[in-house]
């Protein structure tokens, strides 16, 4: 069946089974990927996957069935288990299933063409033989990726909600190695664009190599207190890291400190923080969340005032606020939580004109106000070393030595203490280099001082 036969099925099914409360989502995919070693096709891989969730609201109660199998009998099943289960849970919380009302965005219809499997594959080599031109010291080791990929979501309920998100993208990434005197060092890139034409893969390989290549003869550092300049992807890594805090979720499960400080301030002046599910850059463009509510761009954090935390449909309810359209599902089986669409620290170039005197500086400016600190280009050891709850953090990092207001010799194998919720009250300049990872989290460079170190005599 297709999903549109399923979905009038389902439909059948819950009325006939007197459900008058009922949700139906959808999430279907699917991507070709290569992958290139030694300037040969290592792998050529193709995935697809779809799944449906059927939600149903009976005295109160949540029940949840899902399923991979758009046929009649399963269509028949899903409301059967969805029904059952919401008999057998037993909740306090109170359950919802969005009404129409909203006003929902159109994302542009996309016109970048499918490419064939060998546009795939030769888009792949000639990433990888930019790779090995970059550098005659790029050596085996060194590899390149290249993937195109399509998503839909979907999602119908009985207050005639009827909503569809498609979008498709290419991805690459290339992992070069590069050799000096026995040793090994590795620099990696990795772009999304709209179509594989729009890659420029001489610039994504030589960025790769020149990551690779500057971090040749690293040392260490003294510990001590520094001025740090974390590079934007490194802060993006924070962000990204540290997102969660900004969950009404979590914030009324006691596990964000930001609970209850909307109207606060927790941040610099400088810092304004968006989360936009259309971001103009994005390849990933929403126009509703994971209840059927849309979606919209707003400022989290503005001018460093915490504007609002992130709602779906229940914690809105228990904070009696409107929802935010943030409602998220990990997987289409999952329950319904919290999660941003685009989020990121807003650059200074992004901000009207009369806001931009003394913010704009390229990373160059920033070392020349740091005088001598260190240069974040990377954080790592997040998963064990970072607390979202208390937000401490204690991270592996590497980067460069700024010396008299320039860029200097390359540093590696010490570590960055901190705490992120003192890190945003204390950034004093931001870059104008906003860049994102994960296609998802973003921020511009930023200058942070008396940042602990442990380096070489800890």
């Amino acid at each position: 069946m297709t999903y549109q036969e399923f979905k009038e099925a389902v439909t059948g099914y819950a009325v006939k089974n007197g459900i008058a409360d009922y949700e139906l989502y959808y999430e279907g995919g699917w991507s070709d990927s290569v992958e290139i070693y030694k300037e040969e096709v290592k792998g050529y891989s193709t995935e697809e996957s779809m799944g449906v969730c059927f939600r149903c609201i009976v005295e109160g109660r949540a029940g949840y069935a899902s399923t991979e199998n758009l046929t009649e009998e399963e269509a028949r099943s899903l409301v059967l288990r969805a029904l059952e289960n919401a008999g057998s849970i037993e909740s306090e919380e109170e359950s919802f299933i969005h009404k129409k009302g909203d006003d929902y965005a159109v994302c542009p219809k996309e016109d970048s063409p499918q490419p064939s499997g060998a546009e795939l594959v030769e888009a792949a080599l000639s990433l990888q033989k930019e790779l090995y031109q970059a550098d005659s010291r790029v050596t085996d080791g060194t590899q390149a990726y290249m993937s195109y990929s399509s998503y839909k979501y979907a999602l119908c309920n009985s207050n005639g909600l009827d909503l569809e998100d498609e979008f498709s993208m290419a991805g690459c990434y290339g992992i070069a190695l590069v050799e000096k005197d026995g040793e090994m060092y590795d620099g990696f890139e990795n772009k999304r664009e709209k179509s594989l034409q729009a890659f420029k893969l001489k610039e994504i390989a030589e960025t790769a190599v020149e990551e690779a290549v500057s971090t040749i003869g690293a040392g260490s550092v003294p510990s001590g207190k520094y001025t740090i300049v974390f590079s934007n992807k490194a802060m993006a890594t924070l962000l990204a890291t540290y997102s969660s805090v900004f969950s009404a979720e979590m914030a009324q499960k006691g596990m964000s400190l930001l609970n209850g400080k909307e109207g606060e301030k927790i941040a610099a002046d400088c810092i304004t923080i968006i989360d936009d599910p259309r971001y103009r850059d994005s390849m990933v463009k929403r126009t509703f969340d994971g209840e059927g509510v849309a979606a919209y761009a707003k400022s989290v954090v503005e001018k460093g005032v915490l504007s609002t935390l992130l709602h779906n449909l229940k914690t809105a309810a228990k904070a009696g606020v409107k929802s935010t359209g943030n409602a998220s599902k990990a997987s289409y089986s999952s329950v319904v939580g919290v999660s941003p669409f685009t989020f990121y620290i807003q650059s200074p170039e992004e901000r009207p004109e009369g806001e931009k005197e003394n913010h704009s500086k390229v990373p160059e400016a920033l070392f020349r106000k740091a005088g001598d600190g260190i240069y974040v280009k990377e954080l790592m050891g997040l998963h064990a070393g970072a607390n979202a709850v208390t937000g401490d953090f204690s991270l592996s990092a590497k980067g460069f030595l700024i010396t008299e207001g320039s860029k200097g010799a390359p540093v590696r194998n010490f570590t960055v203490s901190g705490n992120f919720f003192e890190l945003l009250k204390d950034v004093e300049v931001l870059g104008n280099d906003l860049e994102f990872i994960q296609g998802k989290f973003g921020s511009p460079s930023i200058l942070v001082r008396d940042i602990a170190v442990a380096g070489q005599d800890a």
